[in-house]
């Protein structure tokens, strides 16, 4: 069995990220991936102004004054029209401009007040409580990278500058469907030996929430002439093609057989649990991914092979997954031999730690136990049995599943 390490970097190393790029205003933006870096077209903030309402002042005067004198406000919007001079101070709110003369800001709340004049009740320093002109970002200033996708906070920091539009990445076209005589679909009666087709829905609500473009093709039949027939469509319509199970060593299906006359796929076995079985290769104008046939595997598997390939031939840049270290509250079973990403949730015990309980049982085809997850439990090729009060490597749940 290939490892899970080598299967992943073999993937991503023979797909090519080639996105066309279109310009889109900025509020349509979301979940869309930059197609070109964004540098800044101004200082941020573009003057500087006060962090807090108070008086504005400059410093040195406080070693010659011991009151100061206020000659004016400034507002958010209204600035003071001006220059402060020796032994004054100017009325400040919090977001306006700091007028000339003036390098400090003193709260409010320290200060007391006798008529115009002022008398500080706190020591200061300079430069206290103003947020300079381009402390931020400066003019000319490297902001978001290409790759990046465009999350509200983004458009928050993107709508500060005044981008009203910018230029993405046109998103993936992904073509899904099953195969199998024994699936059927859903509101339809199922008969013995029938089973509803889960593994679609769950991997086209996946998709959406990566934000490609889905053609559901549904359910298709055991039979060789309408198998190929749907390869040969999605191939035509879609940059990737997905499905789920027919990938399996000895699998009694046409899928196999179809798959070998129209690309060039390779059938993988990866030392991976759940999730050991799958396909990766290339049909004539599209990137094809079969994904194991148990409910739990299909997702597991697109969540860590077949998302990080989408990724990159979406434009997105590389991300390494986030783990982190928690106490195991109870006993967990592994064979050494296949990584295993058991399902767990996670959460902050009475002492602070993070720890993680397993869901139950970690059986490939129990959805169930994926639905009370918040987290995998990670554990490595070569471990073996993990008893309670271990510390163990877990990764919560990325947006797709969670």
């Amino acid at each position: 069995m290939l490892s899970y390490e080598i299967a992943l970097q073999e993937a991503l190393s023979s797909v090519v990220s080639s996105p066309q790029v279109e310009s889109m205003l900025l509020k349509d933006s979301l979940g869309r991936v930059l197609a070109s870096d964004i540098y800044s077209p101004m200082n941020v903030p573009p003057f500087s102004q006060s962090a807090m309402d108070g008086y504005a002042f400059k410093a040195a005067d406080l070693s010659s004054y011991q009151s100061l004198t206020v000659t004016g406000q400034s507002l958010a919007g209204h600035p003071f029209i001006g220059e402060v001079k020796q032994g004054q101070c100017i009325r400040i709110m919090t977001g306006a401009v700091l007028p000339a003369g003036c390098d400090s800001v003193i709260m409010q709340e320290q200060v007391e007040t006798d008529g115009e004049e002022v008398r500080f009740q706190a020591t200061v320093s300079q430069g206290q409580c103003v947020r300079a002109c381009g402390h931020e970002y400066e003019q000319g200033e490297l902001v978001l990278e290409k790759g990046c996708v465009i999350s509200p906070r983004h458009i928050a920091l993107l709508a500060s500058l005044g981008c009203k539009s910018i230029d993405v990445f046109t998103p993936l076209t992904v073509a899904i469907f099953s195969t199998g005589d024994e699936l059927v679909e859903l509101g339809q009666p199922i008969e013995q030996g029938q089973i509803y087709d889960s593994n679609r829905y769950s991997l086209i609500a996946q998709l959406a929430k990566l934000n490609y473009l889905v053609k559901d093709y549904g359910i298709i039949a055991d039979c060789p002439k309408k198998i190929e027939a749907a390869f040969t469509r999605a191939n035509n319509e879609a940059d990737v093609v997905i499905t789920s199970g027919g990938v399996s060593v000895g699998d009694a299906d046409y899928t196999k057989e179809v798959l070998e006359k129209l690309g060039n796929i390779e059938f993988w076995r990866i030392a991976v649990k759940p999730g050991k079985p799958l396909a990766f290769g290339y049909l004539s104008d599209s990137v094809f991914l079969g994904l194991p046939g148990n409910p739990v595997s299909a997702m597991v598997t697109f969540d860590k092979v077949a998302k990080p390939v989408l990724q990159k031939l979406a434009g997105e840049v590389s991300s390494t997954s986030l783990l982190q270290t928690a106490i195991v509250s109870s006993p967990l079973k592994k064979k050494a031999g296949r990584l295993e990403f058991q399902r767990g949730f996670a959460s902050t015990n009475d002492s602070g730690e993070l720890s993680v309980i397993s869901t139950g049982s970690q059986g490939s085809g129990m959805v169930g136990s994926m639905c009370a997850a918040n987290c995998y439990i990670v554990l490595p090729q070569e471990q073996g049995n993990v008893e309670a009060g271990e510390a163990v490597l877990i990764e919560l749940f990325a947006a797709n599943l969670a």
